[in-house]
């Protein structure tokens, strides 16, 4: 059954006080004169008053169910009472999906969840195998953000000679990436035939995905006295030549020995730029996990050696089936998945997550 309206404005009031304060801060000019600041604020007013007028939504739809089931006891006309019943039932399905979205909301949120987020992508056993199930990983992501208005921007890229990549690394924007794409941060299993096998044998292959929130301005700010920039040479794609100007850059942070680079555009500064994204992201988990120590380790937790045994998502294509281990779920619309339908597995994922805690 749908939460009552009025449980639900009880547990809203927060956020609507919230809502208030932010609107008020919005309107001082010292906000206006602070854009990171003024960017988290405005991303926070946009997710409280949509929140807001969800729940408006709301009221006015179990209104109208139940004008629509009073009209079910009261009316004689059996074709009116059908009529009745087809749209209380209409009404209470769109009052489940709107109540399950309130619920999400009201559950406790990372800050982090508004941000954008780095995606790297990299082909682990498996081979050329593992290569191409990157490549497949990458455009379900790219049609995911289609489908939900998020933007894509390739960031370094290695691809493979079959059109696979062995490393893909690229940004999302948007609303909300952080909080759905950090659920992709571990290994992935695959399980077919691959085009390279010849006599039909299944064959298992794994791809690790590691997903990290991106650094704002207000979160971190790097020293370029700590930064040692080298330029090279970038390869062309699939090995077919390479560019004739230095326009690769690598990028290391030399108090961590992080580093970041990116050879996909033909300007240098372009290269620089998208390398220092990558990297202002990897500094910013290292300082959020406190050492480096630590930031190694908590990485390789996340997203595993590579290891055909480590696994949080199986994707067997033979039985259109995919297997979510974290919470034990199976669906067999893997073909749907892989078109970027994750918005099921999303939920899912993060309503285990809610009851875990």
């Amino acid at each position: 059954m749908p939460t009552p309206a009025f449980e639900l404005n009880r547990r809203l009031e927060p956020l609507r006080s919230r809502a208030a304060e932010v609107e008020k801060q919005l309107g001082d000019p010292k906000t206006a004169a602070d854009i990171p600041l003024l960017r988290s604020l405005t991303r926070e007013y946009r997710a409280a008053t949509a929140a807001i007028e969800q729940l408006r939504e709301y009221e006015r739809l179990e209104k109208e169910a139940g004008e629509a089931e009073e009209m079910t006891r009261a009316t004689e006309d059996a074709e009116m009472r059908e009529l009745a019943q087809k749209e209380l039932a209409d009404l209470n399905q769109r009052l489940e999906k709107l109540s399950a979205t309130l619920e999400a909301v009201l559950r406790p949120r990372s800050p982090d969840w508004d941000k954008g987020c780095i995606v790297e992508i990299r082909a682990a056993a498996g081979g050329e195998e593992s290569a191409l199930f990157a490549g497949d990983l990458f455009r379900m992501y790219s049609r995911y953000a289609e489908k939900h208005g998020l933007r894509m921007e390739v960031l370094d890229s290695r691809p493979s000679e079959l059109k696979g990549f062995k490393e893909v690394i690229f940004a999302v924007e948007g609303d909300e990436p952080y909080r759905y794409f950090r659920f992709e941060s571990g290994v992935h299993r695959v399980q077919r035939v691959p085009e390279t096998e010849a006599s039909g044998r299944i064959h298992t292959s794994t791809v690790t995905v590691a997903v990290l929130p991106e650094a704002e301005e207000v979160d971190i700010r790097i020293n370029p006295d700590e930064l040692r920039v080298d330029v090279y040479r970038a390869g062309g794609h699939g090995g077919q030549g390479v560019n004739k100007t230095e326009s690769a850059v690598r990028i290391t942070h030399i108090p961590t020995g992080l580093v970041a680079q990116c050879q996909d555009e033909r300007s240098q500064q372009r290269n620089k730029a998208k390398a220092m994204k990558v990297l202002a992201a990897r500094l910013l988990e290292a300082r959020n996990l406190q050492d480096q120590s630590k930031t190694t380790a908590t990485r390789r937790k996340q997203i595993g050696g590579g290891d055909r045994s480590e696994k949080i998502r199986t994707y067997n294509f033979p039985q259109n089936r995919l297997t979510d281990h974290r919470i034990g779920t199976s669906v067999h619309n893997l073909d749907s998945v892989i078109e970027g339908e994750l918005d099921a597995l999303f939920s899912a994922l993060e309503k285990a997550e809610a009851d875990i805690e």
